[in-house]
């Protein structure tokens, strides 16, 4: 703060209105009023006109100030008499307590004659600390059944001012779920509880983050903020649902046991042990298919346990249950068709999806022929399938698999029309199944030519007679 000018000074100090002279030893009571965070140096009081000294004798008595139970926070200007402020005064730190009232005491003394004042100086707050909460964060665990108009005790700000600049009321940030309620204690300390205002649905919102803020009455207002984090405790109140109440799944006959056919995974939007699943058939399942498929009850998955033959079933049904562990539990149905395959039926397919029917001989090594794509629509090593070319060790190209069921068709070595013009590509695809099907596709590859060779004599060089006199034109 500044040093106050005399109009300031004069609405902030109240001079004591009592002076009682002694001389000899002589006591005297002043009071003074100032605001705390002066600067140093600022003008606090003339002692020597309110206590009807002579300014000029003070160097001369040895005037000192004398400090009861305090720092020695001012000093007398011995030259005009001037009480003026050598250190700044912080109120809280000198009155630790709540009380409004806070007051230096001290005692003026003078030599020659002796002579003794006491001086009470009150210092006045001003707004200087903004509220503090004992807890920066603040964990709320409420259940998602818990009712509205449910209250929940906050902890409270402090603020180190006092009076008017204390705490005056709070603020919580925008909530459809939840309010506060301020309370006033006995002794004027602001107190606030949360109020839940609506109904709470943790799958839809498992958290909810709120800022609480303090505000004091100074002027201006200084604030201090608190987070509030809620977390909605599960309750038991959604059952086990499957993506789709049918699945269709397709297996082959002969399939060995332990061949897993799918995995049901069933969600719960709750937690905990009210989303714990365990699977089972239900009573609509037939014994006939219990004792071809297994169900792991934890995990959902369908294994092959005993012989499937097509000739004998083409299809089976299941009808599975998944049910939460909640103290009430609750469940959902599913149905899954499984449709057995026959054995090794489908030729696999080899399908060339773009082609260069020509190229130039001096093509260079890497260069893309064709794209091929084989697949075949049996299943397990029915379905896996190899593509290769024939005789391909003695062809300047080669077959580069690229991803599943893709290939690509790659120059390999350099090409030569005057050796070879053209090439027939035989590409055979075959899967794995016992016995193997197999199935081919042909490629007419011409190799177009380039201007590589100069023209050559048969001889290098040619001795030719002549006679003479001979005709033009004659041979």
């Amino acid at each position: 703060m500044a040093l106050l000018d005399a109009p300031l000074r004069t609405r902030w100090m109240v001079t004591a209105f009592t002076l009682i002279a002694l001389w000899g030893c002589a006591l005297s009571i002043s009071r003074y009023s100032i605001p705390e965070e002066m600067e140093e140096g600022s003008f606090v009081a003339n002692l020597a006109t309110d206590l009807g000294l002579d300014a000029r004798t003070l160097t001369q008595r040895e005037a000192k100030l004398d400090f009861v139970n305090s720092k020695n926070y001012l000093d007398i200007k011995k030259d005009t008499g001037e009480l003026v402020i050598r250190e700044k005064i912080d109120r809280e730190s000198i009155c630790t307590s709540k009380t409004t009232a806070c007051f230096l005491k001290m005692d003026v003394i003078l030599e020659n004659p002796i002579r003794i004042f006491n001086i009470e100086l009150e210092i006045m707050d001003i707004n200087d600390n903004e509220p503090v909460f004992r807890r920066k964060t603040m964990n709320l665990d409420i259940t998602e059944a818990t009712p509205p108009g449910e209250r929940f005790s906050l902890t409270n700000a402090v603020d180190a001012d006092v009076g008017a600049n204390s705490v005056k009321t709070y603020t919580l940030s925008e909530s459809k779920f939840f309010n506060i309620d301020i309370q006033t204690g006995s002794d004027g300390s602001k107190y606030v509880d949360l109020v839940l205002n609506g109904k709470l649905d943790r799958e839809a919102q498992a958290v909810h983050n709120l800022i609480l803020t303090a505000v004091d009455g100074g002027v201006p207002p200084r604030s201090g903020t608190a987070s509030i984090i809620i977390n909605v405790l599960d309750i038991n109140d959604n059952a086990p649902l499957f993506s789709q109440p049918v699945y269709t799944v397709n297996v082959s006959e002969n399939s060995a046991a332990g061949t897993v056919v799918m995995v049901l995974n069933a969600t719960d939007l709750d937690e905990g042990t009210n989303a714990e699943l365990l699977y089972s058939y239900t009573l609509y399942t037939s014994e006939k298919t219990q004792e071809i498929f297994t169900l792991d009850q934890h995990t959902g998955e369908i294994k092959v346990k005993g012989v499937i033959d097509f000739e004998e079933s083409q299809s089976f049904e299941m009808h599975i249950q998944a049910q939460d562990r909640g103290t009430n539990p609750l469940s959902g149905h599913c149905k899954v068709m499984v449709y057995v395959n026959d054995l090794n039926d489908n030729y696999p397919e080899v399908t060339i999806k773009s082609v260069k029917n020509a190229v130039s001989e001096d093509t260079p090594i890497g260069t893309l022929i064709a794209v091929i794509t084989v697949r075949d629509q049996d299943s397990g090593d029915n379905g896996v399938v190899e593509l290769s070319l024939s005789q391909q060790e003695t062809l300047p190209l080669t077959l580069n698999k690229t991803s599943e069921g893709f290939y690509e068709l790659l120059v390999s070595k350099p090409l030569d029309r005057e050796i070879i013009s053209k090439y027939e590509l035989i590409l055979m695809v075959t899967d794995k199944g016992n016995p193997p099907l197999s199935e081919n596709e042909t490629i007419i590859l011409d190799i177009l030519d380039i201007n590589d060779n100069a023209p050559t004599f048969p001889q290098p060089f040619y001795t030719i007679h002549v006679v003479e006199n001979n005709v033009p034109g004659l041979y």
